[in-house]
């Protein structure tokens, strides 16, 4: 079942962020600004159900925030901005989902590209990309391409992602490299397998949010979040607002970072 967009006008109809007094929104200079935030996007389904809408409802919801998203991340300065759209585990859901999900996909990117453009946004994406079917591909590599100019943030899409693959792809290709007699099996270190894992030159994450009442990674970034710090709602993710936001950024703040080591005295 289709839904269309302009049905869920009547759920978004005055629905304003609160202001939280301490950022107000702009990036206020009190708050510590992540230089890269990832965002696991869960609790569409739940959503939609809490309001009498098909599944599919939920996750267009999802969609039109992850657009409010971009442009609160783009007001306070963050760089890099990693969303959880599709794990390699959401194969699993029944096809029709996974067939709204994946026409879902294609129609975001051709509908926001223009205002993704005009906020400098950059777009990437992160996964086991070479599995998924052809036309997404395609849509992958125009709006890479067609982005690549753009500097102000990143916006990097994880579909089809899982972290422990990420973590296998990259040992084969270091163990072929081996074999290949283009290293030894000594040379191998954090460095090499960062540098073999998908996006090599993005840092990792700072900060990572997950609404929705759960706590847990779900596959996400598990080499990436060595020291990420983790902020956790119980907010569902259409409704995540820039006052959340601006919460999650308050908590990063307020945290002692030390990576290992000891706070100097």
């Amino acid at each position: 079942m289709r839904f269309p967009w302009y049905s869920l006008s009547r759920f978004w109809a005055g629905r304003k962020s609160m202001a939280v007094p301490a950022a107000a929104g702009s990036g206020n200079s009190e708050l510590k600004i992540p230089v890269h935030l990832a965002v696991i996007m869960d609790g569409n389904g739940r959503w939609a159900r809490q309001r009498g809408l098909p599944r599919q409802a939920g996750h267009r919801a999802g969609a039109e925030n992850l657009k409010a998203l971009c442009r609160m991340c783009g007001r306070r300065g963050i760089s890099y901005l990693t969303v959880y759209a599709f794990s390699t585990e959401n194969w699993n859901r029944p096809d029709d989902e996974v067939h709204a999900l994946m026409d879902l996909f294609v129609e975001f990117f051709r509908r926001y590209d223009p205002e993704l453009a005009a906020e400098g946004i950059r777009v990437r994406f992160s996964g086991d990309l070479a599995a998924l079917p052809e036309h997404i591909q395609a849509i992958i590599a125009e709006n890479e391409a067609h982005s690549a100019g753009r500097d102000k943030m990143q916006l990097i899409v994880a579909i089809n992602y899982g972290g422990r693959r990420e973590i296998v792809q990259a040992c084969r290709q270091l163990a072929q490299k081996v074999a290949d007699g283009e290293m030894t099996s000594g040379e191998i270190d954090e460095t090499a397998i960062q540098r073999a894992l998908y996006l090599p030159d993005v840092p990792d994450p700072d900060l990572i949010i997950r609404p929705s009442g759960e706590m847990r990674l779900s596959n996400f970034l598990l080499w990436q979040c060595a020291y990420a710090e983790f902020w956790f709602s119980d907010v569902l993710w259409p409704d995540f607002s820039e006052a959340h936001l601006d919460l999650a950024l308050t908590a990063y703040t307020e945290r002692d970072r030390r990576f290992g080591g000891v706070k100097p005295k």
